[in-house]
């Protein structure tokens, strides 16, 4: 256990690599029988093999890795299943261009004119009747094979996975933890959270900030939460943890994301952080909105079939509307028209203000649970972004009640209103719809802090996550019994 513990990283990054291999081989090797050049090393070969490798290593990245023991099993399969689809399509694509033009039009067209020799005049054959041949007897037919690679490759990243972790926490004992808190309401939602990890963290304090033996329980543990705690102590405690080689998972207020996302500079000889640059350039939003306008255009024309049968299935189910409006707010404050497919009942607001969706909310119809459960409600906010009055990302958008109800606890709400709200953001794929105010501002400040059009590209292709959160579209819900009890007993058992 000693010697695995040294080595951890060697064998986790062994691990990783070797399951990319076993990938690249199950691809390549099915796909040799149909391109014969992938048995040799030339142009095509290493090409294909090349765009495997970068893709898959970069779709993976971007899908949050494979982080054993960091993750849970159900998470680090959902990234590499999706950024091994990404890299086989793309590897796809480029074999068979490779390959077309390997081999070249003049031996398609030597035999095109061979079959066609009876005829008085030769005529030598367009180039698209030769990509016309190539698609229909090559490419078609390879759509099989596809499949059949990606089932394979999903059952290899499932045992990869699933042996990798175990393996992870068999040899890894639970981290001995204690949070930090000011408040106990603060406290419940953390700890529920924390719980879902049982065989990363296992909660053995709850210590309220100023309580005289607070030190002695953080030389007893290996991991320390600080929760929302004030300045002054929280930074004599992290030295404390830092001193004695501790664990810190900090939960981050509005100062620590803007600090987070400053750059260092040195005045003279002092090294100071700065946070200057709020907005984006001229450069940066004409990108953006022409990026804006292109995705919509390609997405509402992709999609219009599902739009024509969600429509169908909300009409034939109650006759009511299809489409639902709703007041939201978007950059400095401005009021648009949020378009959804309605997935509730006629007049779901009439009557309950200010109310949010809950869990098996019964004012959801059946075709509405389908809807929001694969976000499919949230097509039509596409002509939302054609039009200007949402960027594809960015915070999502509020209800007016909501951002003044928000307000009045949490003044600093508003400022998601600093840049344009999106149809997705790095709060949607990273929360769900119960997550609270204050984890969505964390979320959406870290995005304005550090946009870059290589970020909304990340964001984009990690909104595909979503559709395999099975809670990600999960309303709002109290903290469970078990939870409440449990901290209740940590808590008597300080007194």
């Amino acid at each position: 256990m000693k010697f695995f513990k040294k080595f951890e990283k060697s064998f986790i990054f062994i691990a990783k690599l070797t399951m990319f291999l076993i990938l690249a081989m199950i691809f390549f090797a099915f796909f040799s029988k149909i391109v014969p050049q992938l048995k040799k090393i030339n142009r095509t070969s290493i090409i294909s093999v090349c765009a495997f490798f970068v893709t898959i290593y970069a779709a993976i990245k971007i899908y949050g890795g494979f982080l054993v023991g960091k993750k849970h099993t159900s998470d680090i399969k959902n990234s590499a299943i999706l950024g091994t689809l990404i890299a086989d399509i793309i590897t796809f694509i480029t074999l068979h261009i490779m390959n077309a033009s390997s081999i070249k039009y003049y031996e398609f067209a030597a035999k095109y004119i061979e079959q066609k020799q009876d005829l008085e005049e030769i005529i030598q054959p367009k180039f698209s009747v030769f990509i016309g041949s190539y698609f229909k007897n090559i490419v078609i037919p390879s759509f099989l094979i596809f499949l059949i690679i990606f089932i394979i490759q999903i059952i290899i990243i499932w045992l990869f996975s699933t042996f990798s972790n175990a393996l992870y926490f068999k040899l890894n004992k639970p981290e001995k933890t204690m949070i930090i808190y000011k408040k106990t309401k603060e406290l419940a939602i953390l700890v529920s959270k924390i719980r879902k990890s049982p065989f990363r963290w296992e909660i053995v304090d709850l210590v309220k900030y100023n309580s005289k033996d607070i030190l002695t329980k953080i030389e007893k543990n290996d991991s320390v939460f600080f929760l929302n705690i004030p300045k002054n102590q929280r930074t004599f405690l992290l030295k404390y943890c830092y001193k004695y080689g501790k664990n810190i998972y900090l939960c981050p207020d509005v100062c620590d994301v803007i600090i987070y996302s400053s750059t260092s500079l040195t005045v003279d000889d002092t090294t100071v952080f700065s946070s200057t640059d709020y907005n984006l350039s001229l450069e940066q939003l004409f990108i953006k909105r022409f990026g804006d306008i292109i995705f919509s255009t390609i997405a509402i024309i992709l999609t219009s079939p599902i739009f024509l049968i969600s429509a169908i299935a909300i009409k034939l189910y109650d006759k009511g509307p299809i489409i639902f409006k709703q007041k939201r707010l978007t950059y400095k404050g401005k009021e648009f028209n949020l378009l959804k497919f309605r997935s509730m009942i006629v007049d779901a607001d009439k009557g309950i203000e200010n109310t949010m969706a809950t869990e098996n909310d019964k004012r959801i119809t059946p075709v509405g649970k389908i809807l929001r459960r694969f976000r499919i409600d949230e097509l039509p906010q596409f002509f939302n972004i054609l039009k200007g009055d949402l960027s594809v990302v960015g915070p999502r958008p509020e209800r007016i009640e909501h951002v003044k109800k928000f307000e009045e606890i949490l003044p600093e709400f508003r400022y998601r209103l600093k840049v344009k709200a999106g149809l997705t953001g790095l709060a949607q794929i990273m929360s769900k719809y119960n997550t609270t105010p204050e984890d969505k501002l964390t979320l959406d400040l870290s995005y304005i802090q550090k946009y870059s059009l290589w970020l909304d590209l990340k964001i984009i292709l990690g909104t595909l996550m979503v559709f395999l959160k099975s809670d990600s579209t999960e309303g709002a819900k109290n903290i469970d019994e078990k939870t409440i009890k449990f901290i209740n007993k940590k808590l008597k058992n300080l007194d």
